[in-house]
């Protein structure tokens, strides 16, 4: 069970990774959010409400990417354990909702 859910987030994390690269096309740095705008370095976007600018500007690319290595060594440090702990559980929860999710976790929730 657990290496089936290692493999899950290991597979979630490959993907949003991909994905944060891809928008980070010229490796320009990070977004930042000024009032109803959103600084995306190649070009700005207006019309956003300023707490969803603030939200999308945190998601910038090379933020998402050093979250996404913090989230790869919390898995090296329990992919070998025989079932799920409570940390692999929570780095799986926000995935629930994904097709792949594994059946016998249910919901997510530790």
């Amino acid at each position: 069970m657990a290496e089936e859910l290692v493999r899950f987030i290991e597979a979630r994390l490959d993907e949003e990774a991909d994905l944060a690269r891809r928008c980070d096309g010229d490796g320009c740095g990070e977004w930042s959010a000024h009032g109803h705008t959103v600084d995306f370095c190649q070009v700005d976007l207006v019309g956003f409400h300023p707490t969803i600018a603030l939200h999308v500007a945190l998601h910038d690319p090379a933020r998402v990417l050093r979250e996404i290595e913090a989230k790869r060594r919390i898995l090296a440090r329990h992919a070998g354990e025989p079932w799920p702990c409570h940390d692999l559980r929570d780095l799986a929860s926000p995935y629930a909702g994904h097709p792949d999710f594994p059946a016998r976790l249910g919901s997510g929730s530790a």
